[in-house]
């Protein structure tokens, strides 16, 4: 979705305030947020949200998520719960380094066209008297995920603030990401006519995938594989025989011919692997001129004998089993072999 930035002033219809979220709890929420398409939920439903499919976002949309893991906003491993923690800090920061004033906007937004009803929006902050900038977005991410902010606004942080823009009118944002803790960089974004014009005609797309409970195809990604386990739990014994359909059988070609390709590279990845490891020797290390390879015993560790238990206390072992769902194995056959996914 790149374009050369169109700046244009903000439009005078303001945004509806949809309902409040103050004192809101969790739930309702979340039952809120399914009524449309938000703007954390913008890039997943124009596929480039690099976390979530339109196909997983449409089966929250819908109400099936009974399968699906959900988000514990009490985990504190989660980089969503310190992301909601670390935001007034990050909004602090904001203001003292930009000179600007903010505050909280505590309304679930939606658009004043009545021919975008699903078009809603959370703004993190707004900022106040600035003819410049009238919304605040904070981010937080790690070291390792750093460098998707060198190069400026990652795509998919961008479209949710366009989305925001297109919601409430305003001419521009400010992006504010807190960095591995320590660094703090601020980003300004101005509105964009012609991809907002893009962005609402794609999430219209999708929110007819909604509207009709169609799911919209699989992107390939490991968002839409979880989807579909979650989708299709169980086989049910019955064969779908594509023999003397030719959409469906070229794509079983095509596939073959990928899965080959695929193991022959797995093969040359092997040999080269293999090479620098007779090179190598006992050497812990090499070095090249882009990097470095490293060939490091782990420890050693414990593990429990479980065939030995079986044998000698299968009462106990007993007492400690428990059943592990089975899931769905895709396996390709060919008249010569079976070739497993």
């Amino acid at each position: 979705m790149n374009r050369q930035t169109q700046v244009t002033h903000s439009t005078t219809r303001p945004p509806l305030r949809l309902v409040k979220t103050i004192g809101m709890s969790r739930e309702a929420w979340l039952d809120v947020r399914r009524t449309g398409i938000g703007s954390s939920d913008a890039a997943a439903a124009v596929g480039v949200s690099p976390y979530q499919s339109p196909l997983e976002l449409w089966m929250v949309k819908t109400g099936r998520t009974e399968r699906l893991e959900q988000p514990d906003s009490d985990d504190d491993t989660s980089p969503v719960y310190w992301g909601h923690l670390l935001e007034p800090i990050v909004a602090r920061a904001y203001e003292r380094r930009s000179g600007n004033k903010v505050r909280r906007v505590n309304a679930v937004l939606q658009h004043p066209n009545p021919d975008y009803p699903w078009m809603l929006a959370n703004i993190d902050r707004e900022v106040i008297g600035q003819p410049e900038v009238q919304i605040l977005e904070c981010k937080t991410t790690g070291a390792f995920a750093a460098k998707l902010w060198d190069h400026g606004v990652p795509e998919h942080v961008q479209v949710q603030v366009q989305h925001q823009l297109a919601v409430t009118g305003k001419a521009a944002a400010d992006v504010a990401v807190l960095i591995a803790g320590q660094t703090l960089r601020i980003h300004r974004i101005e509105r964009d006519e012609g991809l907002i014009t893009d962005l609402i005609q794609l999430e219209k797309h999708f929110w007819r995938f909604v509207e009709t409970d169609t799911p919209p195809p699989a992107d390939g990604s490991d968002s839409s594989d979880r989807a579909l386990h979650a989708l299709f739990p169980h086989d049910h014994g019955e064969s779908q025989d594509w023999r003397d359909d030719t959409t469906w059988s070229a794509r079983f070609d095509d596939l073959l011919a990928l899965r080959q390709q695929r193991q022959a590279l797995e093969a040359q990845e092997q040999a080269l692997m293999q090479t620098i490891k007779q090179a190598m020797g006992d050497a812990t290390t090499a070095a090249f001129t882009q990097g470095k390879i490293s060939w490091k015993r782990s420890q050693d560790s414990q593990v429990l004998d479980t065939a030995r238990l079986k044998k000698e206390h299968p009462d106990l072992m007993a007492q400690y089993q428990t059943t592990r769902e089975g899931s769905r194995r895709f396996l390709i056959s060919t008249k010569t072999q079976e070739i497993p996914s």
